[in-house]
């Protein structure tokens, strides 16, 4: 299969999404070390789900940032049948766990401000282990349905993928086959697994919000609606993104416009990600002072 991405700027793009992979590298590996590292930091439920979604960002990145590069690098842009679904089997269970845990972790902030009495009941370690065990299980659950429907596919027109890696849509659109059963399970499956999630999160800060404002003190309302604003620039950012490719029938499919949503979830959001919920943390930066032997 061939995999174009806008040949007039292939050499612009390459050090771009370089720069772009090797941060996310950095970043996500760096949070998740700090706070395994931390076991006072591990323990804490915010943070245990933070170690969980930074090194879901970096499959995320993983499954289809270095295959780019590649093919940047090569300009050769073909890929085997089964790299393609293997591509497509990782992208989507990195991708559908992190909208999970983004969901553990606004449910995690709700129970703290909403119900601090029974915070530590509900949100014990045993809890945050079966719900984190949860987000990767049916991440990639989801992700095992469409790569088993996708293999008993046919393709025997155009293999070019107008796109920079394998996704769902574009390659429904290349088969030659009923596509109905897969178009059908993609509206009403795969829109419970992005919805529900984001349904989930954006209801748990609204309570937040509702709870926040009851707060007498103005400097309290300023600090919590500042932790609030960063999750949820990400949350939009990842939800919003994703939810206009993949909520909508394969044949509205645009590839330009897609590609470049694209970039912002699977290169963008998971670079943001550290500097957004950990690297401007006292928490993380205390723990990476005492990694690093700095008093």
């Amino acid at each position: 299969c061939d995999i174009p991405l806008w040949p007039q700027h292939e050499r612009l793009f390459f050090p771009i999404f370089l720069f772009l992979y090797l941060m996310i590298l950095l970043g996500n590996l760096l949070i998740a070390l700090l706070i395994h590292y931390n076991v006072r930091l591990y323990r804490t439920p915010m943070y245990f789900f933070l170690s969980h979604l930074s090194l879901a960002d970096v499959g995320f990145s993983s499954s289809t940032v270095p295959k780019m590069l590649h093919n940047l690098l090569t300009r050769t842009k073909n890929i085997s049948y089964g790299g393609c679904l293997a591509q497509m089997f990782f992208f989507l269970g990195f991708g559908n766990t992190e909208s999970f845990l983004l969901a553990s972790m606004a449910y995690d902030r709700y129970v703290a401000i909403c119900h601090p009495l029974r915070y530590t009941v509900l949100m014990n370690q045993k809890n945050c282990f079966l719900l984190a065990s949860g987000c990767w299980l049916l991440g990639f659950l989801h992700s095992l349905l469409y790569t088993l429907m996708m293999s008993r596919l046919s393709f025997c027109a155009s293999r070019e993928i107008p796109h920079y890696f394998c996704d769902l849509h574009p390659l429904i659109k290349l088969s030659c086959s009923d596509t109905s059963a897969i178009q059908m399970t993609t509206l009403t499956e795969g829109t419970i697994t992005m919805v529900g999630p984001f349904t989930v999160t954006i209801l748990s800060y609204a309570f937040i919000f509702y709870r926040v404002l009851k707060i007498p003190s103005a400097a309290g309302k300023r600090k919590a609606f500042s932790t609030c604003g960063a999750h949820l620039t990400t949350v939009v950012l990842f939800f919003g993104t994703v939810i206009a490719v993949y909520v909508r029938p394969s044949s509205t499919y645009s590839g330009t416009k897609v590609r470049v949503m694209s970039v912002a979830y699977t290169a963008v959001t998971p670079m943001l990600n550290p500097f957004i919920y950990s690297l401007r943390n006292s928490e993380i930066q205390q723990s990476l002072r005492k990694c690093l032997g700095v008093l």
